[in-house]
């Protein structure tokens, strides 16, 4: 089975891209899906992020404020150092779980749909890497719509990650989200023949 990480910027449209592969029957393993449910009410991950930033950050149905703990850990490399080393060892092991799984059916491929590979130097664990792509004015569009974050937050978000243009660079295999949703279709069709081709 080849193993194949899915990256891309902030807001550039990775996680569409990963529903989409999932409709046309493609392995797909979602970090961030995993980070919380690690994280969900009554886990040993949740205790452990309290216990290490504070009953402030639950809200009343006893959740994680996931957006209060961003607010706190953006900027702050420290901090974000810290929630890193409760989550990441908690979310390789589920992933670990869910790889095996795929390998036991006989996946051609899985998909590791996961924000930071770059930034946490992961791209040699897989055998390949794609990296979904659109323009830094788009990232921004997209953030302010979507997470409704002041200027300065999308700043943050924006440069707390490696430059797209590194990542593209690094990719081997670059898909534009750059345009309509008729060219996001013909994108995925142009990436999903690139996998039939993967030996």
């Amino acid at each position: 089975m080849k193993w194949i990480g899915l990256t891309g910027g902030i807001a550039c449209g990775k996680s569409t891209v990963s529903r989409l592969l999932k409709e046309h029957g493609i392995a797909v393993i979602d970090a961030d899906e995993i980070s919380k449910d690690v994280v969900k009410p009554g886990s040993p991950g949740l205790a452990s992020v309290i216990q290490t930033f504070g009953q402030s950050f639950l809200l009343e149905d006893g959740s994680l404020n996931r957006r209060l703990l961003g607010q706190k850990v953006f900027g702050h490399p420290d901090l974000l150092r810290a929630l890193e080393a409760i989550l990441h060892p908690l979310v390789r092991d589920e992933t670990r779980r869910l790889r095996r799984s795929y390998e036991d059916l006989k996946a051609p491929v899985a998909i590791y749909d996961v924000p930071l590979l770059f930034e946490t130097k992961a791209q040699d664990q897989f055998d390949k890497v794609i990296v979904v792509s659109c323009t830094k004015e788009q990232q921004k569009e997209r953030l302010r719509r979507r997470n409704h974050l002041s200027e300065d937050e999308i700043e943050m978000r924006i440069a707390s990650q490696i430059p797209i243009q590194f990542k593209e660079a690094e990719a081997d295999f670059v898909l534009y989200n750059n345009r309509d949703e008729q060219h996001l279709l013909a994108e995925v069709d142009r990436l999903l023949t690139w996998l039939k081709q993967l030996k």
